[in-house]
Order: C-alpha cells, then structure tokens, then sequence
C-alpha cells in the first residue's frame, strides 16, 4: 500500500515541505479503501465520515433532481480530494452522491483524524488552507463561466483546464457538469471537427 501513500505525498510537497518523520506520522490518520466503478463512496442523507484522497482512479459527486437527473458537482482523479465538505465538518446529513466512474483507491480520512492530524503536524493545516483558497477559487471561475459563457466556451475551457480528464469521461456525465444536455456535447464536436483542416 506505500505506492498510494507516495501519490499522497507527492501531491502535499507541492504546498508544504514534510520530512520523512512527518510522513510516516501522516500515515497512521489514513485508511485505505477500493471502490469498484459504480461503487458509492456517499450517499445523500448519510453523514459524510471521512474526506477522501483519490489515489487512483476518478470519482463524481453530485445531486439527483426530482427526474433523478445528474447533477455534477465534481470530478476527483488521482492527487485530488473529495468529500461533501458541509456534512463532514458539521456532521449534518450529505447532500451529495459520490460514486466512482472508474475502479479507485481511496485513502480515506476521519474527521477525528483530520481534526488530530492538523494539531499534531502544524504543516498540514497550512497545506489543507491552501487547498480551500484554491477551491474557492476554482468554484467562483466555475459559477462565473456558467453564468457568462456559451455552450461552446464552457466545453472548451473544460477541454482546456482539463486535458487528461476530458480523455477519460463519457460524454454525458461532462455535459451534466456543465449543465448542458448530451446532446449539446455532441453538436459542439462535430462543429470542432468540421473546423479542423
């Protein structure tokens, strides 16, 4: 199980430097868990007992409207976390669905276990307050494209922002994250295609 912990650790020397010493501390708040593709990491209405890091693999979390319509909050592939942040911090029932789109291995953190490893090793308070300006962020770009780009610009800044991902989505769960229908998507890549030379 080490080769999950490097991808961990990989992704938090990016923010703050951790000595061996800090690692192997690190180690001992997390759980590692596999999800089977379609395995739900989170229902709605349950409470949200952990914050997950995607060691490998790819997750979504999302709402279900009255139609059961996917509604796409987030994609969490390799090196990102995933959660639904409200129900884990106060312990209220989830309003999110988490599942994986692919087999995944999770590295799974308790709330008991958040709350200890931020006392115990300073470092990673300073690498998680990052993680939240980042986040914040990413979800005012995210509302701002919404609400002022056109279906083709918000597929193209998708395709720009997300290169690796866009590789390994089906079509309509990147439509239901962008709030556009199927068959939109499908509009805009034979339009792409019709432009290349």
């Amino acid at each position: 199980m080490e080769n999950v912990f490097d991808i961990l650790f990989a992704h938090i020397q990016k923010k703050v430097s951790l000595t061996v010493e800090d690692q192997q501390h690190i180690m001992r708040f997390f759980k590692p868990k596999k999800l089977r593709r379609r395995q739900y990491a989170l229902q709605q209405g349950e409470v949200c007992t952990h914050i997950s890091f995607v060691a490998q693999g790819l997750l979504k979390s999302y709402m279900l409207d009255e139609k059961g319509n996917e509604h796409i909050n987030l994609f969490a592939w390799e090196g990102w976390w995933i959660s639904d942040f409200e129900s884990f911090i106060f312990g209220s029932p989830a309003k999110l669905d988490m599942d994986a789109v692919e087999d995944s291995t999770l590295l799974l953190l308790s709330k008991d276990n958040y709350d200890r490893m931020l006392a115990e090793v300073p470092l990673m308070e300073r690498y998680f307050r990052i993680l939240y300006q980042n986040s914040l962020a990413t979800k005012d770009r995210r509302l701002i494209s919404a609400n002022s780009h056109t279906a083709e610009e918000k597929y193209a800044l998708f395709l720009e922002v997300y290169p690796v991902i866009s590789q390994r989505l089906p079509q309509h769960l990147i439509a239901s994250y962008l709030g556009l229908s199927a068959e939109t998507i499908s509009r805009i890549k034979k339009k792409i295609s019709a432009q290349r030379p």
